[in-house]
């Protein structure tokens, strides 16, 4: 067994083929994820915690209030508490990592007030009880997000810790839940908003093993769809139907639609649920999602939620999520940061499932691209939209309430729910790296880092992976201890990897993109694995339905999308003047010095003139071209030099 749970305590889950190694168990030792989970230990968790333990974030302000600890009225959204308790959940993963006593002795501290303001039947929403708001009475107040956090970061705490402290209260909170829901009454039938309580019960169940967490997280998954959509005193105030996945039970649903953080929270629930009962119609069900979302309605960097305000295919009203197939506007794309972390957060539980290379992809994608778009190059500013262009005047963002939209990234947003995700997910990147297999581990994502688990059957695993990834595509893993019976390495070779080549001890090995090459043998200390995953620039172009990128192309290597912004520009040029010339050769330069230490790619581009305001529709005159050289930066790095304009895809000239 491990010897600590993994961040999903899949390890007797009796339907995943993958399972998670131990928080802990693997360190990024130097190179890209080595420099974020620093920036995150010293910059970000700190950071963030001095905005939600102050004035500013008001979290703990609010805890505090309900608590009769101190006066004051609630600030911040409804779901505030459940950003607080993510932010609570990264500091734990931290803790994992470093094992700061100042770490645990703050969130012994922050815990004892929480446990205050929870009220003696186990309730806890601090807006709720500030206001005076009967409880469950309208599902728009977010009290089931609230508490899916609450289990999730209270599980996290007592695998690392031990203690049982805050852990008390989920299992107290639950119980309360329990109380209310398992009778299913008809007029809480349809509860429930951003259903991250699924996942939360199903974790707490196997932190507990208290069977009822599991049954009661099936029934919110059984309740999608069971009743008729009407408005009624629980729904008033928000879009319902779609928006919330309750026209259609998930097990009949065929395409993803509504809230896109609504729905990858509730499939990801549910491939928590499924793992433990293995029910084949809610695996078919979760399967037909996962192709609908990252098939039809995902951008190119791994990012979901097309729309901020439309209609779903059923043509009903949904915000920030799913609209039609291939519908993937750029400058309008709303792509919020949590809705992207979450498309990884699916892709990680059927992974587990099932095994299959192509769900590690995803991950990969997104955490490369948009999920590290959402926080800036120091750590303290935060992305919640992700467009893949940006045009000065295109949009008007003066309106916008909450900053939810900005063409800067923010140092606060008053809906706090991404940035505590981005750094939550930065800080237990690793535990995603490597998998458990049935005799033998998997490795998911590369990076350089120090693995030392215990495989299924006990014995000790000690490897040590040498690479520049994402830069470079070299990747060394050496046997550092090991038993002395056969096992297996699942190395996976990602899809964009076409000319991937693998050698243990200097022999060739099959590989094939797309799949995990299995090299099973008895293994000793001292062997290497070479794998070599050449990255050249890639040109990318999207389906052919995708109307908004016809005729364009993306630039793409290894794992990164890159854009163009325009600190990188000549003076006279704006993005919609550049062309790529499709003929010419596109260098890759290391630049250390810029963004935190990137790898550019210089491109030649055709910049056409810059033309006098036009109408709407005008004649087209032969535009005039020059030929300049351009600076390409990782699409995650945008956006650090001051206001500026950006797109991933432009168009594209071959003759030339």
């Amino acid at each position: 067994m491990n010897k600590t749970p993994g961040i999903i305590d899949n390890s007797q889950s009796p339907h995943v083929r993958f399972r998670s190694i131990g928080m802990g168990d693997c360190r990024w030792t130097t190179g890209f994820w080595a420099d974020k989970l620093k920036q995150c230990e010293e910059v970000m968790v700190p950071y963030m915690g001095s905005l939600l333990k102050g004035d500013i974030g008001h979290g703990l302000n609010n805890f505090k209030i309900a608590a009769g600890l101190m006066e004051g009225e609630h600030k911040g959204f409804e779901w505030h508490d459940g950003d607080f308790f993510k932010w609570m959940e990264a500091s734990v993963y931290i803790y994992a990592l470093n094992h700061n006593p100042a770490i645990l002795n703050e969130l012994d501290e922050m815990i004892d007030i929480i446990a205050q303001a929870q009220e003696d039947d186990g309730y806890l929403h601090t807006h709720i009880q500030i206001n005076g708001i009967g409880h469950f009475s309208n599902r728009k107040y977010h009290e089931m997000y609230n508490c899916g956090h609450l289990y999730t970061s209270a599980c996290i705490h007592h695998r690392i810790t031990g203690k049982t402290n805050f852990l008390d209260i989920a299992v107290k909170n639950a119980d309360l839940l329990y109380e209310l829901f398992s009778p299913q009454p008809k007029e809480l039938g349809r509860f429930g908003f951003n259903q991250s309580q699924i996942m939360g019960l199903t974790e707490l169940y196997r932190t507990t093993r208290n069977k009822r967490y599991l049954e009661l997280a099936e029934i919110f998954i059984n309740n999608r769809g069971k009743y008729e959509i009407v408005h009624d005193s629980t729904t008033e105030g928000y879009p319902i139907g779609d928006m919330v996945q309750e026209t259609v039970p998930l097990r009949e649903e065929t395409e993803a639609a509504g809230h896109a953080v609504l729905a990858l929270y509730y499939y990801a629930g549910a491939a928590d649920v499924a793992a433990e009962t293995g029910e084949q119609a809610l695996l078919d069900a979760l399967d037909r999602l996962w192709e609908s979302v990252t098939q039809r309605k995902m951008y190119v960097t791994g990012a979901i939620g097309q729309t901020h305000f439309g209609a779903s295919p059923r043509r009903q009203l949904i915000e920030e999520g799913f609209t039609d197939n291939y519908m993937m506007p750029n400058s309008t794309a709303y792509n919020e940061t949590c809705a992207n972390i979450a498309n990884a957060m699916f892709s990680y539980r059927m992974l587990g499932i099932k095994g299959e290379a192509k769900y590690a992809d995803i991950m990969e994608l997104v955490l490369h691209n948009s999920a590290m778009v959402g926080i800036s190059a120091d750590g303290k500013n935060y992305f919640y939209a992700n467009p893949l262009r940006y045009v000065d005047g295109q949009r008007n963002y003066v309106d916008d309430r909450d900053n939810t939209e900005s063409p800067d990234r923010e140092p606060y947003i008053e809906c706090f729910c991404c940035p505590p995700n981005i750094v939550r997910t930065i800080a237990k990147s690793s535990g995603w790296a490597y998998s458990l297999t049935g005799n033998g581990v998997a490795v998911n994502l590369y990076g350089a880092n120090e693995l030392n688990t215990a495989l299924t059957d006990g014995s000790e695993l000690k490897l040590t992976q040498k690479t520049d990834f994402p830069w470079n595509g070299a990747v060394s893993i050496t046997i550092d201890e090991c038993k002395a019976e056969e096992f297996e390495i699942l190395l996976r070779i990602p899809e964009w990897a076409e000319e991937a080549s693998l050698q243990v001890n200097g022999e060739p090995i099959g590989v094939a993109p797309g799949t995990y090459s299995n090299v099973s043998r008895v293994w000793k200390t001292g062997d290497t694995i070479e794998l070599n995953l050449p990255m050249p620039v890639n040109l990318i172009e999207g389906h052919p339905f995708i109307e908004e990128v016809r005729s364009q192309v993306a630039v793409k290597r290894g794992p990164l999308l890159y854009c163009i912004e325009t600190p990188d520009l000549p003076e006279e040029a704006g993005i919609l003047d550049i062309y790529l010339n499709g003929n010419a050769p596109m260098n890759v330069e290391p630049r250390p010095d810029l963004l935190g230490g990137i790898n550019v790619i210089n491109i030649e581009a055709l910049v056409r003139g810059k033309q006098a305001p036009v109408g709407m529709y005008h004649k087209v005159t032969a535009p005039g071209f020059t030929k300049q050289s351009i600076q390409m930066v990782p699409y995650y790095a945008w956006s650090n030099r001051g206001t500026a304009e950006m797109t991933i895809f432009f168009p594209v000239h071959w003759n030339v």
